[in-house]
């Protein structure tokens, strides 16, 4: 007989340390080592967004997601890492 443990999802993904914006690319450097980034223009409201309130983003939920209070604009770390972006019809 064997036993699988299973963990919560979030805890076997890489969270963020930090984050910050050069010019329109949102960076992150991860738990894992990793820097990973995104142009802002992949997401609606962040494509509308001037460079100041670009740069007020912030780390929540332990490093699993970015938000911008004054855009009102949450994005899951989890899901930048995957790839997960909406598409460009949702751009339009």
């Amino acid at each position: 007989m064997s036993t699988t443990v299973v963990e919560p999802v979030m805890a076997s993904e890489c969270a963020a340390l930090r984050a910050w914006v050069e010019g329109r690319m949102i960076f992150l450097e991860l738990t894992d080592g990793r820097i990973v980034g995104f142009p802002a223009d992949r997401f609606p409201r962040l494509k509308n967004a001037s460079a100041e309130q670009l740069q007020l983003v912030t780390l929540e939920v332990d490093g699993f997601a970015l938000r911008w209070e004054e855009l009102d604009e949450d994005i899951t770390v989890p899901g930048v890492v995957a790839g997960r972006f909406p598409s460009s019809l949702q751009l339009r």
